[in-house]
């Protein structure tokens, strides 16, 4: 099972909101969502918390693509411009340096019409674990 199988089956949080891995390799990541009603804060535009959770599972697919447990440590979100309903966010997470202990990320997102909607960058710590070795995705394999 790919990090992009495995990240749509596991991150629960990311699947209730909507995002979906849709492309990974060793250089880049991409996750989406479409924006709904239950995305919209009160000034009726994406919520901030929707935009960072699609970025968020960009940066997860790519910094654990070489199949060591890496988990977040820092990130910074800039918003440049809203998302509305009905929008197709696409989130394209690519290496600044694939550290062997604390690799960086740079994210986009961006709609349908390739508008940049927010800027993430994230970094990340490898842990001295194989994906494999986790209890969750141990739990995975055996009901497979």
């Amino acid at each position: 099972m790919g990090i992009g199988e495995l990240l749509n089956r596991t991150d629960r949080f990311a699947v209730m909101a909507g995002c979906r891995i849709t492309e990974v390799d060793e250089k880049h990541a991409v996750a989406e969502m479409k924006v709904t009603t239950s995305h919209l804060n009160g000034g009726d535009v994406c919520q901030g918390g929707a935009l960072f959770t699609l970025a968020d599972l960009a940066i997860a697919a790519l910094v654990n693509y070489q199949s060591q447990l890496t988990f977040g440590i820092h990130n910074s979100i800039m918003f440049v411009s809203s998302a509305r309903k009905g929008d197709f966010l696409r989130a394209e997470a690519v290496w600044v340096a694939n550290h062997h202990k604390i690799p960086s990320v740079e994210v986009k997102v961006t709609n349908q019409e390739g508008r940049l909607i927010c800027h993430v960058t994230g970094m990340g710590y490898r842990k001295a674990i194989s994906l494999g070795e986790t209890p969750e995705i141990e739990q995975i394999n055996i009901r497979q």
